[in-house]
């Protein structure tokens, strides 16, 4: 899968134990997977005057460590989460989020929530 991350420098190693806390969608490195997104971003750089780069990384094997959410579209359920992420809870690492569901407290690792307000319904197993 190929993913890419604008920024103003050269990110050829993300480290997301240094990120800030409060970024978008809480503390992480964002990527995405449409170009033109990416490129968007870029231009944001430049009418700041600043450089502008855009990482491209090949990310293979597993994605089952990685915490990913995938938005087909700019919706509804995506305008949701990121007005929900805006507001400083942390999502643990392999974490279901069920859709619509309202995130009002940090979330640990490993576990599926749902419902308004998320509660976890169930534990994953990683045997």
């Amino acid at each position: 899968m190929r993913l890419y991350h604008s920024s103003n420098t050269i990110v050829e190693h993300p480290d997301v134990q240094h990120s800030r806390n409060y970024l978008d969608f809480g503390r992480g490195f964002y990527l995405t997977s449409i170009h033109e997104q990416a490129v968007r971003y870029a231009q944001r750089f430049k009418r700041r005057g600043q450089p502008a780069w855009l990482n491209v990384y090949e990310l293979a094997g597993s994605l089952y460590k990685w915490n990913i959410q995938h938005f087909d579209t700019y919706d509804k359920q995506w305008l949701d989460f990121v007005v929900q992420c805006r507001d400083g809870k942390d999502v643990g690492n392999r974490v279901i989020v069920g859709a619509g569901s309202v995130v009002t407290h940090d979330i640990p690792d490993d576990v599926v929530v749902a419902g308004n307000p998320a509660r976890v319904i169930k534990t994953i197993n990683q045997e």
